[in-house]
This record gives C-alpha cells, structure tokens and sequence, in this order.
C-alpha cells in the first residue's frame, strides 16, 4: 500500500468525544442487614435458574460454603438428573421405539434382502474391466511373473511373494538372487510411482 497516494490523503476520522462517565449505582449486598456493595454475584438456587444474589466479599463466602444445589431432592432424583445431564436434558428414546417405525411395512426390506442375496439387484453385475498398461509397465509386469491382466492385489501379492524368495535373509545369507531382487524391488517401483499399485 502506498502511503503518498493522494487517495488517502482525504480521509479523515474524527477522534471519539469523551463523554463524561456515569457514575454506576452502587448495588448493595443481598445479605440482610448488610450496607456494604455487592460485588459478588451468587446463584439463588435449582428453581431460579439465571437469578443470582449480589453479595459482599464476607457473605458471598459464607453463602458458597452452604449452597447446595440438590438440597431437597432424594437421591433417585438425583441420579436421573445427572443421567439427564450428561445429554444436556434433551428428549431422548430408545431406536425403534418412534411411532413412525411401527408402521412401516417390514416385507418391503424382506424382499429386498432376499433379491440381494439371489443377486437380482436390477442391474447386471459390472465386472471389472482389465487395466491397460503401456510397454514400460508390461515389461514391469513381466518382472514380476505376471500376465496383463493383473490386478492391483495380484501385483501386491506377487511382489511380497517374490521379495521373501530372492531376499539375503530368507536363502541364509546367499547372494546369488541379489540381482534379481534389484529388478524386482525397481518394476514394484516403477508400477507404484506411475500409481498402478
């Protein structure tokens, strides 16, 4: 942004007038008997949820040390209150419960299941056509013992078939199948860097 542009050299911004603040009222504690301010706010209980107290420093203490916030209920009704805590006190039912469910016409999924597992889906099964793969990853294919028409699974498996056979590890240190491991490792390579594994 340039700061010389004469664009910006016509705004203006008027500073904020100070206006005089109003004195506050001073709330009194709600203790009885006490003049003091009441600063600090203090819930008034279960049955006035949001309504709070105002009290001083000293009461608001002595209120906090005797508040008990299920004071008057029975222990059932404090475990379901907190069970329905947990939910945040939200309507809650059990699946299959719902008036809707109980009209629904269960032959109409018997059918459909039964038509699954006969195969009658509407559609013919789609079978899945044979990738086509260009000369470098037929020769990569090739490397691997495999024919065109391998999948990616068929490759995968070949590939963990044919490293655990030519490996160091698995002849008892012979290195005779070292350069063949090479090729193996670089056409999996090769198949996987062109995202055909």
């Amino acid at each position: 942004m340039d700061l010389n542009s004469p664009l910006f050299d016509r705004i203006r911004v008027k500073p904020a007038k100070s206006a005089p603040e109003k004195p506050k009222a001073k709330i009194l504690c709600s203790h009885p008997g006490c003049q003091e301010e009441g600063v600090f706010r203090a819930p008034k209980g279960r049955e006035r949820e949001g309504e709070y107290f105002t009290f001083c420093k000293d009461h608001v203490r002595e209120y906090n040390a005797t508040y008990d916030y299920f004071k008057g209920m029975d222990d059932e009704s404090m475990a379901k209150f907190r069970q329905a805590d947990a939910i945040g006190h939200r309507p809650t039912w059990k699946l299959g419960d719902r008036a809707a469910a109980s009209h629904v016409d269960e032959t109409v999924f018997a059918e459909a299941r039964a038509a699954r597992r006969r195969g009658l889906k509407g559609k013919a099964p789609q079978t899945e056509a044979a990738p086509r793969y260009n000369a470098l990853a037929l020769k990569a294919l090739m490397t691997l013992e495999l024919d065109g028409q391998a999948t990616q699974a068929r490759i995968k498996a070949r590939y963990k078939d044919l490293v655990k056979r030519h490996h160091p590890d698995a002849n008892g240190g012979d290195r005779s199948s070292e350069d063949k491991l090479r090729e193996i490792i670089q056409a999996y390579n090769y198949l996987r860097a062109n995202k055909l594994v």
